[in-house]
């Protein structure tokens, strides 16, 4: 096996490693009765409790809990209250299933959007790549291409919420991360949180090129 990089920090890799990108998720569902159906027997049976069982916890009749879970009628706000509770389950739980639109951002090279960020003072040339609001990850990402010219200057001050990625495509800089210094080449890449100090120390060999790509919680999804 090769030498461990001394820049690269391993520690807690295998937690980040335990999610499989591959997985297949249970397929979603486009009726909004059948899959509301499916996640009130799924719990039920979770629960180890017959039909009867729930039916008497709700004070529904059994015919009717058979028709919900067989997704053949719209059960009411209060009948879904009334079922979160004997199953013991929020009410946004019947609708985890239900299919929503996944969306997707095409950016052909050269049409991604300039910028005017912080940075765009100090000759930072920033093209946004794509951008998707409300999203059902709780996450919002924004993916950069930042381009560093002869006019551009260093501004190793960039401080603001989230974590970011930099990968190096061309040139070379010195990148600097709170009270460290990373020489940076193409292929190189970079994952900090950037609450800290961090930004371009020195510009070597221009042009310089690299993908940024900042994440942090929606505003909804912040405790």
């Amino acid at each position: 096996m090769g030498k461990k990089s001394d820049t690269v920090e391993t520690g807690g890799l295998a937690a980040a490693f335990g999610q499989d990108p591959h997985a297949l998720r249970e397929p979603t569902v486009n009726n909004l009765e059948i899959a509301i159906g499916h996640e009130v027997r799924a719990f039920r049976k979770t629960l180890g409790i017959t039909g009867a069982d729930l039916a008497s916890a709700t004070g529904l009749s059994l015919g009717m809990l058979s028709k919900i879970e067989n997704g053949n009628i719209s059960p009411s706000l209060t009948t879904l209250q009334s079922l979160s509770r004997a199953l013991g389950v929020p009410l946004t739980a019947f609708f985890r299933r239900f299919e929503e639109p996944r969306n997707a951002v095409f950016v052909k090279a050269g049409e991604g959007v300039e910028l005017e960020r912080r940075g765009t003072r100090a000759g930072h040339q920033y093209n946004l790549l794509g951008h998707i609001d409300n999203n059902s990850s709780g996450v919002v990402v924004e993916p950069y291409l930042i381009t560093l010219s002869a006019d551009s200057d260093t501004f190793p001050a960039f401080q603001h919420e989230g974590m970011e990625f930099i990968y190096m495509l061309e040139g070379e800089v010195v990148y600097r991360h709170g009270d460290r210094l990373f020489t940076m080449l193409p292929g190189d890449s970079l994952f900090f949180d950037a609450d800290a100090r961090h930004g371009p120390e020195e510009l070597v060999r221009l042009p310089i090129r690299y993908l940024s790509i900042i994440s942090y919680p929606q505003p909804h999804a912040r405790g």
